[in-house]
């Protein structure tokens, strides 16, 4: 009789953003009327870039013909992608990263998951609370946990509180742990970290023989020239920690699929004989197994990014969703309600009204204003009574989403 991995049924209350689809297709169905905007999950609407969709046209023309046809290509991606990564996010920020210590990837969100298979069993592990689902869920599906408790914390993770009271910082923790996950500018909160942070971190972690896991997806959000785009940016974050990056948020690639993650060579842990190991390595074994790379065609539409036309059409497509977070900061700040984020970061994190449970105010919010948004408590403990709004959507349906809160809940 085959067995299965008992892990997966630690996930009892499933996966967040699952279960806000099963409310509202259950509110939808219930009320056919009812016009819903969501604002919940972080999905961009906007098109790609021209610069991206032309790139795109003449790689599929490209694999009309033999001549320029692409089969399988290298499992860490294309050099010249990897090249224009690194001369442009990291180099052109005085950041040492090479090319070659650059992988590509069909998502951020993948990789941070997939970043454990060349990691043992053993590891004391942090993340910040609130917290990013897929990191968790990840460790746990691994057998890196135990049991969740009743406030839905699991067994063997270190939890690392992020509230108004600490200015929502990932605080160091007293005791020592082997691998840490960051997130900022953060999901959910939209907090961002300072070099002065960054570089705590980094200290702690060199001093403890600890791994950062560094999720910077999106960092085009920030906009204060005094924040670190990068962790790379801090000294001596090539000894401790990895990077991801995502072009999802960044040139609105959701469904295009690309993103990177960044291995310095020079990064080590300890093998069991107690040598120490170049995880590179055995990332990149573990991707040229696992994985066939992402396609030609994508690969082209990222390097278009980085042309001219590309930079200056993305930096429009963030400039616009970072107009929605202030419209939505702004308007809900006028109805009385404490919000946070949403400046350097697409998110917008506030205090639920009234003394409202997460999940009672997503259902408030629905019924009343048929507008979508993210329990904080979908993304830990500390995440209860607060509330992710996302300001990935139209400018029209993000001014009615407004209007109709502002509406019912201004004092």
């Amino acid at each position: 009789m085959a067995t299965i991995n008992d892990n997966y049924l630690k996930l009892k209350a499933g996966y967040l953003f699952p279960e806000i689809g099963r409310r509202v297709n259950a509110f939808a169905e219930a009320n056919p009327d009812a016009k819903i905007i969501r604002l919940g999950i972080g999905d961009v609407t906007e098109p790609l870039p021209e610069a991206c969709r032309t790139a795109m046209i003449k790689a599929v023309e490209e694999m009309g013909d033999r001549a320029t046809f692409k089969g399988y290509g290298p499992e860490q991606g294309y050099a010249w992608l990897r090249e224009k990564i690194a001369g442009d996010d990291f180099q052109a920020r005085g950041c040492n990263v090479d090319a070659s210590e650059i992988f590509i990837s069909d998502g951020s969100k993948c990789d941070t998951g997939n970043i454990l298979d060349i990691f043992g069993d053993d590891n004391t592990i942090a993340v910040t609370d609130p917290v990013y689902p897929v990191y968790v869920d990840t460790n746990v599906m691994a057998g890196h946990t135990g049991a969740a408790n009743d406030k839905s914390e699991f067994e063997g993770l270190v939890y690392l509180p992020i509230t108004a009271e600490n200015n929502f910082t990932a605080q160091i923790p007293a005791q020592k742990v082997d691998l840490i996950y960051l997130c900022f500018p953060n999901n959910p909160t939209g907090a961002v970290a300072t070099k002065e942070h960054l570089k705590a971190w980094v200290d702690y972690a060199k001093a403890n023989g600890s791994i950062i896991f560094f999720d910077a997806a999106y960092e085009a959000y920030i906009t204060d020239p005094n924040l670190p785009h990068s962790i790379y940016e801090i000294e001596g974050a090539r000894d401790c920690a990895i990077e991801f990056r995502s072009f999802s948020k960044t040139a609105g690639f959701t469904g295009t699929r690309c993103a990177f993650t960044v291995v310095p060579k020079t990064l080590t842990a300890k093998a069991s004989d107690g040598s120490d190991v170049e995880l590179w390595k055995l990332w990149n074994r573990r991707q040229s197994t696992k994985f066939n790379g992402v396609s030609y065609i994508v690969q082209r539409a990222a390097e278009a990014v980085y042309s001219e036309a590309g930079k200056a059409q993305v930096k429009a497509l963030v400039s616009f969703y970072l107009e929605n977070a202030k419209i939505i900061r702004e308007k809900l700040s006028e109805a009385g309600i404490s919000v946070y984020g949403g400046v350097n970061a697409p998110y917008v994190w506030l205090k639920t009204p009234n003394n409202l449970s997460s999940w009672d105010f997503f259902d408030k919010l629905l019924q009343t204003c048929n507008v979508v948004g993210t329990p904080g408590s979908g993304f830990g403990a500390a995440g209860e009574g607060y509330f992710r709004i996302s300001a990935f959507n139209s400018r029209e349906n993000v001014e009615e989403a407004m209007r109709r809160i502002t509406e019912k809940f201004k004092a």
